[in-house]
């Protein structure tokens, strides 16, 4: 006959997980403390962590409340809209850490170019990081030369990487393989069109008040790669 469990027992683990949940949110005071190399290398133990399925349980109720009346978040993220590609899940960030805009293909135009000027010259946030990911949709799709009314306006931001990779890479042009290389080059791109287009962000850059790095995520092994 199994043993029945104690509710006692059950109510004291309950008690436990609640009490390892993290409820602490950024503040004005430790985003002004934080540096641009901290807030890049708390994302990068947070994707660590999330890699290694050692994530922290957010308190997001908690953490909800705390920052009912301001935010702080320390990095703005640009990544794609996939399922799998969650900004906030792949570097294990809770509500108030990090902006988060998410587009298919994460390709800049000026609303998202203006959303990163208002995180970071206005809300203090202190890195940019653009970050694609395998197995992109998009990007097969611009590789593919996909049709379907506004979708293929968007992918045309694409087709820079694409043609490029295209020039670059040796017997290879189409396939997984080609696709990832492809998803590399569209934020390498990206991050020197934020530069390029955004005087405003590039002088924060130039006065080291904000780093600005792109990023591979791979769906296989759940690591972000930083690129160059």
């Amino acid at each position: 006959m199994k043993k029945m469990i104690q509710p006692t027992i059950l109510i004291l683990a309950a008690a436990s997980l609640v009490s390892c949940a993290t409820s602490g949110v950024q503040s004005k005071a430790s985003q002004a403390s934080t540096t641009p190399q901290q807030a890049l290398q708390s994302l990068k133990e947070g994707n660590a962590r999330f890699a290694a399925g050692r994530s922290r349980h957010h308190d997001l109720r908690a953490q909800a409340e705390k920052t009912s009346t301001g935010q702080f978040p320390i990095a703005a993220v640009l990544g794609c809209m996939d399922s799998r590609a969650s900004n906030e899940l792949i570097f294990d960030q809770g509500i108030g850490d990090i902006f988060s805009a998410r587009v298919a293909g994460n390709v800049l135009n000026n609303d998202l170019l203006g959303s990163l000027e208002f995180a970071t010259v206005k809300a203090g946030a202190k890195a940019i990081v653009v970050v694609g990911h395998t197995r992109c949709g998009a990007v097969a799709g611009a590789c593919s030369r996909a049709k379907l009314d506004h979708l293929t306006r968007l992918l045309d931001k694409i087709q820079p990487a694409v043609s490029k990779v295209s020039k670059s890479s040796v017997g290879m042009k189409s396939g997984p393989a080609f696709e990832d290389e492809v998803s590399a080059e569209n934020v390498r791109q990206v991050v020197s069109q934020i530069r390029a287009q955004s005087p405003l962000i590039r002088k924060l850059e130039k006065n080291g008040k904000l780093i600005i790095v792109g990023g591979l995520y791979h769906l296989d092994t759940r690591k972000v790669e930083y690129l160059n």
